[in-house]
């Protein structure tokens, strides 16, 4: 399975992308760059078992470790001190990026109750795409029956293109499903 989007990517989107906004040389045409999944954890405050369950479910959704991030400044309303942790984030390159998107597409997005595509007007201005999903069981690696709690997980897709008219193009070509 692993590497069918990568070639999809070098034989059709960029020819595709070439002819649609004329770049001269092949290095011109949008890449991507990287993909971070992050996961907030307010709950870890009060359930210390919700990070390492966290953990487990993004190993098992993306294949590696992600990292806990932590408090920079203490809130008192929101209980939170300076270094508590209050997430989990994981950033894929290469391979694992390639087959990460790839699953996403093809497995999580049409397992979801109601679907009917991705928001079109998540882009940020200079071409990152931003998803959120408002639960981890839409990836088929995730265990219904072992799941503590049901988390939201955010996915933002860095990449090279200068413009969201380009960054939307190639996700389309790679197979991303816009609403619409």
């Amino acid at each position: 399975m692993s590497g069918q989007l990568k070639d999809r990517y070098t034989t059709e989107a960029i020819p595709a992308m070439q002819k649609q906004f004329a770049y001269v040389n092949v290095n011109q045409v949008p890449r991507l760059e990287k993909i971070v999944i992050n996961v907030g954890l307010g709950e870890a405050l009060s359930n210390s078992k919700a990070v390492d369950a966290t953990v487990g479910d993004i190993v098992a959704i993306t294949g590696q470790k992600p990292i806990v991030t932590r408090a920079k400044k203490s809130i008192a309303q929101f209980r939170v001190r300076t270094g508590n942790p209050i997430g989990v984030k994981v950033t894929l390159r290469g391979e694992k990026m390639w087959d990460f998107l790839e699953r996403l597409t093809r497995l999580a997005l049409p397992r979801i109750r109601d679907f009917r595509g991705v928001p079109a007007k998540s882009f940020d201005g200079r071409g990152n795409y931003s998803l959120g999903l408002r639960e981890q069981l839409a990836f088929p690696e995730i265990d219904y029956d072992k799941v503590d709690r049901l988390r939201g997980l955010e996915i933002s897709i860095v990449t090279t293109a200068k413009t969201d008219e380009e960054s939307k193009r190639l996700l389309e070509l790679l197979g991303m499903p816009f609403a619409g």
